[in-house]
């Protein structure tokens, strides 16, 4: 049977009747909780980036003085015949007289600064080379030690100019440190002839010098 127009028809409120409002106190007191979480997470982001930026300066005044009191050592290190450069093909290896490179073909690939738990490939460590980075090898070097070089990459990250650290098995407690066509053996890590060899040649590879 069909509904009666009086049946279908909407019920109108009384004129006396208030709409039921869901905004009002509820939501002031909603709005104010979230902006006070907002400016909580505000306040702890600025606070985190102010004490990674304050934790950067000290480690690189830290660095800087060390380099100082070293600065002796860039004469001193070791000044490895250059093998040349140039690219490889894609997928081509390439076959180095010394363990640890310090020139010669490279991968087109290279090693992005920074500290690494696996050892690199060392086409691709050559061309860091290339770029101006130092290569730091390591082996059980001891956390501290591992802590400072990770503090001196965490500052010097640049393309041309960073810091890799990268593993090396058979070294024990001695630290090698390279740049291009340059080398530094530590029988135990040292930081400030560690920090004035890499104050003296860092940024300073063939392919694009910026220091």
């Amino acid at each position: 049977m069909p509904r009666s127009k009086s049946r279908s028809k909407k019920r109108l409120k009384p004129s006396g009747e208030r709409a039921i409002s869901w905004g009002g106190a509820y939501s002031d007191k909603k709005r104010r909780r979230d902006y006070a979480i907002a400016g909580i997470v505000l306040l702890a982001v600025t606070a985190g980036i102010a004490f990674t930026w304050w934790r950067s300066v000290a480690a690189e005044r830290e660095f800087l003085a060390f380099a100082a009191e070293g600065e002796a050592t860039p004469s001193q290190a070791q000044t490895v015949p250059s093998l040349g450069g140039g690219h490889l093909q894609p997928g081509q290896s390439h076959f180095y007289p010394d363990q640890i490179p310090t020139s010669g073909p490279h991968d087109r690939v290279w090693t992005k600064p920074g500290v690494y738990d696996r050892p690199q490939r060392p086409t691709q460590i050559v061309h860091a080379l290339e770029h101006g980075n130092i290569v730091i090898y390591y082996d059980q070097a001891g956390a501290e030690v591992l802590r400072t070089l990770g503090a001196w990459a965490d500052v010097y990250d640049g393309r041309w100019d960073g810091i890799v650290v990268t593993p090396m098995a058979g070294l024990g407690q001695s630290v090698v440190l390279t740049a291009w066509a340059r080398r530094l053996d530590l029988d135990r890590f040292d930081p400030a002839p560690a920090a004035a060899f890499i104050d003296g040649y860092r940024g300073r590879g063939p392919e694009n010098p910026v220091r």
